[in-house]
């Protein structure tokens, strides 16, 4: 089976290419992102533009994928609200010229979506949730799960939740990292603990994206971990896997932050349709800190 991955070169993208090299089986991977590999592969790589339909159809007609799992977005949050056309650019518009192609040829789309299509005023949330964003961002991502439900495609939509992990090279920080390097660093930090998040490892999700992908899994999932906890529970967690200064992180609420564009408070997941019907076993928050931990001590 052909399956072309996009946004190779982002935290997703690299543990989904991993994934597959380690499982060593018989799918034929197309890697493709805007810029060169930064990491080594020595299977097939495009150069791929998402937002550029011409580059789409020259790449599908090359290949012609049996599936695609699309992880290319614009996800800085507080960017999205001010660049608003490159955000719809990337976030939206490419979504509708790849669900373009893939109906040209009938190609399997798994895409990567958001919990902050939802408006925060309750979770753990199913995946029969009433979508109402209350940023750009979500606005943009709610927009592509419209363009790709209203196909005739065979599509599978992964809906996540505050992605964290390590790989190289990587184009920006997550919570557990900007915790970690600030604490060793002995700066002070505030964190929120009003927002209630299913905080999901970066490996989680690619075998969430790989499960969907190798059985063709048509619908909606949400994908995250299992804990139930704030960013101020995070950072506590991870003061205390590394051994650091828990008493530089200091309990704050979201009134206290002024941030371009509104989070939603609460969002996490109710993952059991994932794990019944793709087999998706996340580790928990303390397994994930301590995987990270592994990958960065080698």
């Amino acid at each position: 089976m052909k399956i072309l991955i996009t946004g190779a070169n982002g935290l997703l993208g690299q543990k989904l290419v991993s994934l597959f090299i380690s499982k060593n089986d018989s799918e034929e991977l197309i890697v493709t992102a805007r810029s060169p590999l930064v990491f080594p592969f020595k299977g097939t790589y495009e150069k791929l533009d998402v937002t550029n339909r011409e580059d789409i159809l020259t790449v599908f007609e090359k290949h012609q994928p049996e599936v695609v799992i699309h992880t290319a977005a614009m996800t800085q949050v507080d960017d999205c609200e001010v660049q608003r056309e490159a955000c719809w650019l990337q976030n939206a518009t490419a979504v509708q010229y790849l669900t373009e192609a893939c109906e040209w040829y009938q190609t399997h789309l798994v895409h990567v979506s958001t919990d902050f299509i939802f408006d925060g005023s309750k979770g753990p949330l199913t995946e029969d949730a009433a979508s109402n964003p209350v940023n750009y961002y979500g606005m943009s991502k709610w927009e592509a799960e419209k363009i790709i439900q209203a196909s005739t495609i065979s599509w599978a939509i992964l809906r996540t939740v505050l992605v964290y992990g390590i790989t190289q090279d990587m184009s920006r920080s997550n919570i557990v990292l900007w915790v970690k390097n600030s604490l060793e660093q002995g700066k002070a930090i505030k964190v929120v603990s009003d927002q209630f998040r299913t905080p999901t490892l970066a490996e989680d999700l690619a075998m969430g994206c790989y499960l969907a992908a190798k059985q063709k899994a048509k619908g909606i999932y949400h994908i995250s971990g299992k804990d139930f906890v704030t960013p101020y529970d995070i950072a506590i967690a991870t003061a205390k896997h590394f051994n650091l200064d828990a008493s530089l992180i200091q309990k704050t609420d979201s009134t206290q932050f002024k941030q371009t564009a509104q989070r939603p408070l609460i969002t996490g997941f109710n993952i059991s349709k994932a794990e019944k019907e793709l087999g998706y076993q996340p580790h928990s928050l303390a397994e994930g800190i301590a995987l990270l931990a592994s990958q960065i001590n080698s």
